[in-house]
């Protein structure tokens, strides 16, 4: 029995001592062999980050108008284990469905989801229809779990609303190819969102802390703390009201021509800053998800469609031919068709018989074919007039800050005679995007100089304050800045000429415009031509003598074939009286409606007075002279015209500006007196009480500021007369055909 006893005593010891030296062997494989994994694995039990979003930037047009920006929304979530021990889980799907549109079936699906062991889950988002909606339906929302809770007598429906932000684009559809979107997530998917993304969204903060098994934070918790950085905000270029005019023009054509896409381009020539850019059809970023089932809906084809011009690319070798000193406006050709050497071919003319002998200024208003191909081919040979196309910036990107821009392409077969003279007028291996033309345009609007184009006007950093301002990029001086003035002036010929212009259509009361149309007939994929489907275009820019504003209209395949002319010019004259009454533009007194000279010696004209404006409200002063159609400016920072020049009552010549004098004393700021006559600066300059000096014959051309003895001193350079002054001949030859039949304007 004693014996039983000690060998049990001993087994229950040895096994006591065995379980011992287990334990400690676990606890020194746990404590020092894998030590740094189960600290690691604690650290991460009380161990929390928290996450603090960063607040993505604003986007603001030219004027400070939000045209983007971050706001309050709200996800609908729904706790299937709450809803099912009420048993209000029909209410709870009839109730959402009605206020979501979200399939009731989807919703039974998420209201009695359960995990894995068939217990009730807990929080489940309804997507995508409860998924950061606006405050309005959020309040429907509210009420709706308000009307629950008084029915069941409860404090816990089952149904919430979690607060988050969403990107919101105000302006709903206005802009936006060039806005573009951020998705639900908030990921940026194309326009200026994507391109600017990493600057636009910031960095978001953390604050690292520790904390006990229920998650309350630990008293003596060691934070660290990873500041937020908010996204940059950026200002454009872009002015909303001139974008609303050129949407609402675009409309119109859109509903009356139904083409495969309209694009409208609209900058301002001096700086090339981006003032509006439009495409249809459009969409609605607030709504990207509506719009899957036409995808061409998001395409920018202002940066990403390229296409044979037609005649609006003839601005290359008239400017060229000007610029080489070969363009003789009076020298006359036999027009119709022509042969060149090495093809068998004719190349005709959009009327394939001809205006008869007619001169090349003529032929430029016409659209000739082969007056360019005179100019272009023949004149100035296949290499200079390549060298120009990419002066002109036709074989590179424009650098537009937008994504996705692609580049034109001129690429002629050296020594292929047909393939480098229909390059001349538009046609054959030339593909261009509508940016490119607008560039090209300016270039000849702002005296000669390609620039860059963009959107941007400033950014701000918010997390320094930091103002960051684009300025205004030349690329290359194309042409002189003399070239560009006498070429501006036969494109406001196009215009002007209401009988023989192409672009009468978009010939504006009251303003100068210079421009150039375009029906380029496209290609069948066969390797001729579709005469039925054109691209119809407009390129110009107002007011010809001080161009304020630079346009492109584009129209793929408006209805019954409607030529550049026709469908595009209308639209460019809609858009730009517009604006050009936004921007407080004033009209010049004009000749008779039916001539075409744009002569500034002897264009005819019915003389006006100048109006009393002594002692009015410069405010009251500025309005009058605008609505009535004067030229005028403003002179001093006063509040009261205290004098004017010319006096009240003079007789006006055609032009002629009428300056107003709010601030009688050494302060007021000279003004712009480029093109007046001497007689009117010195005028002018008397009145401020300047010291002036005076060089040269003729008009202003330059004037310079000095001080001497301690008096202001002013400097005119005069110059006579140049290329707008010049008497230009007009033929009178037969009635234009109609545009749309050939690839000419």
């Amino acid at each position: 029995m004693v014996k039983r006893i000690k060998l049990r005593t001993l087994f229950i010891g040895g096994c006591i001592t065995l379980f011992f030296l287990v334990l400690l062997g676990r606890v020194f494989w746990i404590q020092v062999l894998e030590r740094d994994f189960w600290q690691a694995r604690a650290a991460g039990q009380w161990a929390h980050t928290s996450v603090i979003k960063a607040v993505r930037g604003t986007i603001e047009d030219r004027n400070g108008k939000v045209l983007a920006s971050d706001v309050p929304a709200y996800t609908v979530v729904v706790n299937p284990d709450a809803i099912s021990a009420l048993g209000i889980g029909k209410e709870v799907i009839t109730g959402l469905h009605e206020l979501l549109g979200k399939p009731e079936d989807e919703l039974k699906a998420l209201v009695e989801a359960k995990d894995e062991n068939g217990k009730y889950l807990k929080n489940r988002e309804i997507r995508n229809e409860g998924w950061r909606i606006d405050r309005e339906l959020r309040d429907k929302v509210d009420e709706f779990i308000e009307k629950l809770k008084d029915e069941h007598d409860t404090l816990e429906t089952g149904v919430g609303l979690i607060r988050e932000q969403k990107r919101y684009y105000p302006q709903q559809t206005l802009a936006a190819h060039i806005l573009g979107y951020t998705d639900r997530d908030g990921n940026a998917v194309m326009g200026f969102e994507k391109y600017f993304d990493m600057r636009l969204k910031g960095e978001d903060g953390k604050l690292f802390y520790q904390s006990d098994g229920k998650g309350i934070k630990l008293p003596d918790s060691e934070d660290a703390y990873q500041p937020v950085v908010n996204g940059s905000d950026f200002k454009l270029t872009i002015d909303s009201t001139i974008q609303y005019y050129i949407e609402q023009a675009m409309q119109k054509a859109y509903a009356e021509y139904k083409p495969k896409s309209i694009t409208v381009i609209a900058a301002d020539p001096r700086t090339m800053e981006i003032l509006g850019l439009a495409n249809m059809p459009t969409f609605n970023p607030n709504e990207f998800w509506n719009y899957a089932s036409n995808p061409g809906a998001f395409f920018n084809h202002a940066i990403k469609t390229r296409f044979e011009p037609g005649s609006t690319f003839k601005i290359v070798p008239l400017a060229g031919a000007v610029e080489e000193n070969l363009f003789d406006p009076n020298a006359t050709f036999m027009s119709g068709s022509i042969r060149i050497k090495g093809y068998g071919k004719p190349l005709y003319d959009q009327k394939r018989s001809g205006y008869g002998e007619i001169t090349f200024l003529e032929g430029v208003k016409r659209s000739s074919n082969v007056a360019f191909v005179k100019l272009g081919y023949e004149m100035l040979g296949p290499e200079r007039l390549l060298q120009y196309v990419d002066d002109f910036g036709f074989n590179d990107p424009t650098g537009i800050d937008l994504p996705g821009e692609i580049s034109g392409i001129v690429n002629p077969t050296p020594n292929n005679a047909s393939e480098n003279a229909t390059i001349a007028f538009g046609h054959g291996k030339v593909q261009v995007t509508p940016i490119q033309q607008l560039a090209a345009m300016a270039a000849i609007a702002n005296g000669g100089k390609l620039m860059v184009p963009h959107v941007v006007k400033e950014s701000t950093d918010p997390n320094t304050g930091r103002i960051t301002v684009t300025q205004p990029q030349v690329v290359r001086q194309v042409i002189s800045e003399e070239s560009a003035s006498e070429t501006g002036s036969y494109l406001e010929q196009v215009v002007a000429d209401l009988v023989h212009g192409t672009g009468r259509h978009a010939y504006i009361e009251g303003y100068r415009v210079a421009g150039k149309t375009g029906t380029a007939i496209k290609p069948d994929g066969k390797g001729g031509y579709d005469r039925n489907k054109v691209h119809s275009s407009f390129l110009g820019y107002v007011p010809a003598n001080n161009p304020k504003i630079v346009v492109y209209v584009g129209i793929d395949e408006p209805a019954n074939a409607a030529g550049g002319g026709a469908a595009a010019g209308p639209v460019f004259k809609e858009i730009v009286s517009e604006v050009l009454s936004y921007m407080g533009v004033p009209k010049v007194t004009t000749g008779d409606r039916g001539s075409v000279s744009v002569s500034v010696k002897n264009a005819p004209s019915a003389q006006r007075s100048a109006p009393d404006l002594t002692g009015k409200m410069v405010q009251t002063a500025r309005k009058l002279l605008m609505d009535q159609g004067f030229d005028f400016e403003t002179v001093g920072g006063g509040s009261e015209v205290v004098s004017q020049y010319p006096e009240a009552g003079t007789l006006l010549a055609s032009g002629q500006k009428i300056y107003l004098l709010s601030q009688q004393d050494d302060q007021a700021s000279i003004p712009d007196l480029r093109g007046q006559s001497l007689r009117d600066a010195l005028e002018v300059l008397n009145l401020l009480k300047v010291k002036i000096s005076v060089e040269g014959e003729g008009y202003i051309t330059g004037q310079t500021e000095s001080t001497q003895n301690g008096k202001r001193l002013v400097q005119l350079k005069l110059s006579p007369m140049g290329a707008y002054g010049e008497d230009i001949p007009v033929s009178t030859a037969e009635e234009e055909a109609s545009e749309a039949g050939g690839s000419g304007g």
